[in-house]
């Protein structure tokens, strides 16, 4: 892993997320966004409350007004700290004071709203009841290319949290494969990817043999044998951003018919890689790696996407999927990860995260898409 890490982000680089999601929130006939801790917050502002609690901390961001993030007073001096504070006006309230007449000041009482997908509902209900002419629509349908296209330095950081990931499977493709749970092959690989930098591990499927063919199987009981499949996809957040890549082992020698299927998806894969260009509709991805496994005669065995976008979250849009007709920007990053599942004998599943450039796409995986052999 070399490199140099970016810059963190200053308050400049929150005030122009939060003005460009104003400008877009005033495209898609909002009154604005209404931003509740999560993802979305920490993205805006750099401020993620220690805990998320029945007390009201929400961002509104309206075109034409500056931003106010309001929160309950015991803990605005932490808001304070966050690197996007400066970018806002921050509004305090005390217990025994109602928040969301508060909030409703702030608010466009006949106004139509984008709020975070992750609000509580006890939020949202209470604005609703505070402003019964108001009307709300989750960010991830009324703006889901919010976040899909990347700057450069978040691009970076994906990247970094790619190698990371790379790096960790470097490291267990050397370990002992045969002979153990699932389960002590997964913590494995939780523990190497916090070594390699991740602060939070999202997921680590280990799915050997039959388990294969469940593409989201929970590492389990089952001890690994001589001969197994091995489906690997792992990830989670370095610095803030995802990691997720996906690679197939196998244990010992393969069969002629699992080095073909293995084949199979990584043509896939790299059908679906060679397709990222500007301008290309999402769908056309999930097109391509689709039409190398369909004519391979394994269609019905591919159950899932192409792939999913990732960024501050490592699953979010843009999704390669038929009926996306959403054309590919410079920054999207995004994963392409083609499989085949035959049930109760294994899965074969390769991904890599990719993001869109000027020319076309850049792998932000390295490790080999080649089967791997283990012991």
């Amino acid at each position: 892993m070399t490199g140099t890490m970016p810059a963190p982000f200053t308050a400049d680089d929150y005030r122009a997320r939060m003005e460009r999601a104003a400008r877009a929130a005033a495209d898609a006939g909002l009154a604005g966004l209404l931003v509740a801790p999560g993802p979305d917050l920490v993205w805006f502002t750099g401020y993620a409350p220690t805990a998320e609690t029945e007390r009201l901390t929400l961002l509104v961001v309206a075109p034409g007004r500056e931003p106010v993030l309001v929160v309950p007073t015991l803990e605005a001096p932490d808001a304070e700290k966050a690197a996007g504070a400066p970018a806002l006006t921050l509004r305090d309230w005390t217990d025994g004071v109602d928040p969301y007449a508060a909030t409703a000041a702030l608010l466009d009482g006949s106004g139509r709203y984008g709020i975070s997908d992750n609000a509580w509902a006890l939020h949202l209900l209470g604005l609703q009841q505070a402003l019964p002419g108001t009307a709300y629509a989750s960010l991830t349908d009324a703006l889901p290319m919010l976040r899909a296209v990347k700057d450069a330095a978040e691009v970076e950081l994906l990247a970094a949290a790619g190698a990371a990931a790379d790096a960790a499977f470097e490291e267990i493709r050397k370990v002992r494969f045969a002979g153990r749970r699932e389960s002590a092959v997964a913590a494995d690989l939780a523990d190497l990817l916090r070594r390699y930098g991740h602060a939070h591990v999202d997921f680590t499927i280990v799915a050997s043999g039959p388990n294969g063919a469940d593409p989201h199987h929970e590492a389990g009981t089952r001890v690994i044998r001589d001969g197994d499949m091995v489906v690997l996809d792992f990830g989670g957040l370095r610095d803030g951003y995802g990691s997720d890549t996906s690679r197939t082992v196998h244990v010992g020698e393969p069969t002629e018919e699992e080095r073909r299927v293995h084949d199979i998806v990584r043509e896939a894969q790299e059908a679906g890689y060679r397709a990222v260009r500007p301008g290309v509709p999402c769908e056309e991805v999930d097109r391509a790696a689709r039409a190398v496994i369909t004519e391979a005669g394994y269609g019905e065995y591919f159950i899932h996407r192409t792939g999913h976008g990732i960024g501050v979250t490592t699953h979010e849009p843009p999704y390669m999927i038929e009926g996306e007709r959403q054309p590919l920007v410079p920054g999207m990053c995004f994963s392409v990860e083609p499989g085949i599942y035959l049930p109760g004998r294994f899965g074969v599943r390769i991904e890599d995260i990719v993001t869109v450039t000027e020319s076309g796409g850049r792998r932000l995986n390295d490790t080999t898409r080649e089967m791997v052999l283990v012991e």
